[in-house]
């Protein structure tokens, strides 16, 4: 097989392979995106059906967004308490070692 056909290897750290010139999709993007008329009358999709669809899209985007964000919060809340926890375990360590 030649290797042109073959997919590219992720890189390391399991991050996924994305261009750095690559943008996410939005849920506005999604919901603003229009679709030239076909040329030839009624032949294709209706577009009433194409924009409820990215309506729909756009929505479940946008729930997924929140969803992440509160997600983001949450984890900065509990590495906030990890750190005050053992920021407080150190500091007992230090005092029963300095008390033996």
């Amino acid at each position: 097989m030649d290797a042109s056909n073959q997919r590219p290897e992720p890189p390391r750290g399991g991050a996924t392979y994305r261009s750095a010139a690559y943008t996410g999709l939005l849920p506005w993007q999604v919901r603003e995106r229009r679709f030239p008329p076909t040329r030839l009358g009624r032949r294709g999709l209706n577009p009433d059906d194409v924009y409820a669809f990215l309506d729909r899209v756009a929505g479940d985007m946008a729930a997924v967004y929140a969803a992440l964000a509160e997600s983001r919060r949450e984890t900065a809340r509990i590495k906030a308490g990890l750190r005050r926890w053992q920021a407080d375990q150190a500091r007992a360590r230090t005092e029963r070692d300095q008390a033996r």
